[in-house]
């Protein structure tokens, strides 16, 4: 690739320009038929972009202009692109971009209705080079410092400088290979100054980085980087300027980061930045000393969500006020969404996301999105997880690797209708396939205060009765308990000395190879769930819990299970309002261990046998069922069974 400016000036017979001028529309540029003009300009008057403009020119949107070869727009030139102007490249390789040297101007006009339109035919990455400009701003690589591609010049002391305006532009198939060390990036920006606006950019599809920036102190605003095989955002050489609102999205696998920071730390600094990969990979890298200030971070899918490449200081890098923390995930309310870019013709339309790993902040999942539960989720102290009515979550067979809790401190907030009911589940809904749900809360417990959990080691129980773990309204969750050791495994809901300020209601859980729900102390109450063929106790529970139960219906249509109820330990008392329970295999109907024991009103119980077993011989007066002591030689067909035939929520599946 040559620098070389071409100068040489043809002078146009004046039938060719009078041709022209009556083929040209009215927005065509005005030329005096008297005075020559330069190749280059005849040539953008045929609609071909090729060579070095060294006069200012303004496109014709209603021109459907060919980009060729390289188009260098030389100092002191402006060139202007109006909105809805479309600029197809030459699949040229290195050979075809466009370039606006030190002291030049590019000025894109488009609109959110009129995108300025730059790509290949294909739109396929690496067709072509993509756009560069060189400014005058600081870099700490010097001044008049040659770039690494093209060998434009680059660099200098004015940190307002002003290389123009961008405003929607559309850009894609770029990234051509220059050398086995670099390629064009979507958009180049070399010391490009704080006077030149950059807006509303769409990249997509590039075999090298979305946006580089290398030094200057531009800033840009509402950025969408889709499938950019380098970095979406890569900046070195001291860049100190600003991104405001950035939508990240990754659907093919080896590409390299989100963001890649370089050298030294100019700590730019980024506000919403949301990035989605369905694919796994690095999210955030810096190199050497390289740092940022992170607010309103969003990382959903990636392995790795910080990568201090060369061991530099994480104090370098502060996200949502705190020092960078390698151990989260930063998987957060996305403040940005590809919904906020509907002027961008993307190529792919994500409706599959991963869910993995921490919430330290308020994430809200989408109804649109199936969402794919690949490992464990954790809501942490201070994390709140909302998730709004229809979504669905598809868990992966992955055993007791897959699962979703929520951490003492944390929050869920599950928003199902009945029309729309919430639901997580394997594909196949088969027992054992994946963990469950886990609460864990701040409530008494006989076991103590900070107890270890038998599942995940996870931290549970206090002195805050009325503690608050969130709200479950309309979920249905089938497929769980998958086996942890010999003696434990996960049930489908877990409730760990979960408090009374906690909202629980209109819960299915269905075929479940442990419990159906867990109570381990604590004082939360729930009405109506619905609980069918959970292969050990479809409600169990432990260490003195003492909420209540409202409406509670069981099925058992598989034999082996073991029983509808199994109480065990402290005897809290916990009361149960209208039970129902009907078995078409046999079993055991109600077991109470040790001194356990509950207070049940309007009791139905159909095919158990036996219908009420203490199992460790504990006193039966524990055990009030409709204002009597139990009895082990009752019926108890006495009550009237739960109607749950206006429970159609119960049968919503993936």
């Amino acid at each position: 690739m040559k620098k070389s400016i071409f100068k040489i000036l043809n002078v146009v017979a004046f039938s060719l320009v009078t041709l022209t001028l009556t083929n040209c529309g009215s927005d065509d540029p005005i030329i005096n038929p008297e005075e020559p003009i330069s190749d280059v300009i005849a040539r953008l008057n045929s609609g071909v972009m090729e060579g070095n403009l060294d006069e200012s020119y303004t496109l014709n949107s209603s021109t459907a202009y060919r980009l060729n070869s390289s188009f260098i727009i030389e100092s002191g030139v402006t060139l202007t692109i109006p909105a809805g102007t479309n600029i197809q490249a030459l699949n040229g390789g290195t050979s075809v971009y466009i370039a606006v040297l030190k002291g030049g101007k590019i000025d894109i006009q488009g609109t959110e209705s009129s995108p300025v339109y730059m790509s290949s035919a294909s739109g396929n990455a690496g067709d072509w080079g993509g756009l560069t400009i060189c400014g005058d701003a600081t870099t700490t690589a010097g001044e008049d410092v040659e770039a690494e591609v093209g060998g434009f010049i680059y660099g200098g002391t004015n940190d307002a400088d002003n290389s123009g305006s961008i405003n929607y532009l559309i850009i894609k198939g770029t990234g051509a290979q220059i050398n086995a060390d670099s390629q064009y990036n979507g958009i180049s920006l070399y010391a490009v100054g704080s006077g030149t606006s950059i807006s509303n950019v769409a990249v997509i599809d590039g075999s090298d980085d979305g946006i580089e920036f290398f030094g200057g102190t531009v800033s840009a605003t509402n950025l969408f980087l889709e499938n950019n095989e380098d970095d979406s955002i890569d900046w070195t050489e001291g860049w100190n300027g600003t991104v405001n609102n950035a939508y990240i999205s990754h659907t093919i696998a080896g590409f390299s980061t989100v963001f890649e920071g370089d050298k030294d730390n100019g700590n730019p600094e980024f506000n919403n930045i949301t990035a989605i990969s369905t694919v796994g990979g690095t999210a955030l890298q810096f190199k050497k000393e390289s740092g940022a200030t992170i607010t309103g971070l969003s990382l959903t899918g990636y392995d790795v969500s910080i990568d201090m490449k060369d061991d530099g200081p994480l104090s370098h890098v502060q996200i949502d006020g705190a020092v960078a923390d390698p151990s989260l995930s930063y998987t957060n309310t996305a403040l940005v969404t590809a919904a906020d870019f509907a002027w961008v013709n993307s190529s792919v339309s994500i409706t599959t996301l991963p869910l993995q790993g921490t919430i330290a902040g308020k994430v809200t999942l989408d109804a649109a999105i199936l969402y794919v539960l690949s490992s464990s989720y954790i809501v942490q102290a201070g994390g709140e997880l909302v998730i709004p009515a229809g979504t669905k979550i598809q868990a992966e067979s992955g055993g007791t690797d897959v699962y979703i809790a929520i951490l003492k401190g944390g929050k869920i907030d599950i928003q199902g209708t009945a029309d729309n009911p919430v639901v997580i589940s394997s594909t196949s809904a088969l027992g054992g396939d994946w963990g469950g749900l886990t609460i864990c809360g701040d409530a008494t417990t006989s076991a103590g205060v900070a107890v270890e959990a038998e599942v995940g080691g996870f931290i549970y129980g206090g002195t805050n009765d009325a503690d608050n773990s969130g709200s479950i309204k309309y979920l249905v969750i089938k497929g769980t308990g998958a086996q942890i050791n010999a003696d434990s495994q996960y049930n489908g809901v877990s409730l760990y000395a979960v408090g009374s300020g906690t909202t629980i209601e209109n819960v299915a859980v269905i075929n479940g190879s442990d419990d159906g729900v867990e109570f381990f102390g604590g004082s939360v109450s729930v009405s109506n769930i619905y609980l069918e063929n959970n292969e050990d106790d479809a409600v169990d529970w432990t260490e003195g819990w003492n909420g209540t139960v409202t409406n509670t219906y069981i099925s058992h249509t598989v034999a082996g299970f073991s029983t509808a109820f199994e109480g065990d330990k402290d005897n809290g008392n916990p009361q149960f309002v209208n039970l129902t329970a009907i078995s078409t295999v046999g079993g055991t109907g109600l077991q109470f261990k040790k001194t356990s024991g509950a207070t049940i009103t309007n009791i139905w119980l159909e095919g158990y046998s036996p219908n009420i077993d203490m199992k460790d011989d504990g006193p039966l007066s524990h055990v009030q069922i409709d204002g009597a002591d139990a009895s082990t030689t009752a019926d108890y067909k006495t009550g009237t069974k739960v109607d749950v035939s206006t429970w159609t929520w119960k049968n919503a599946g993936l």
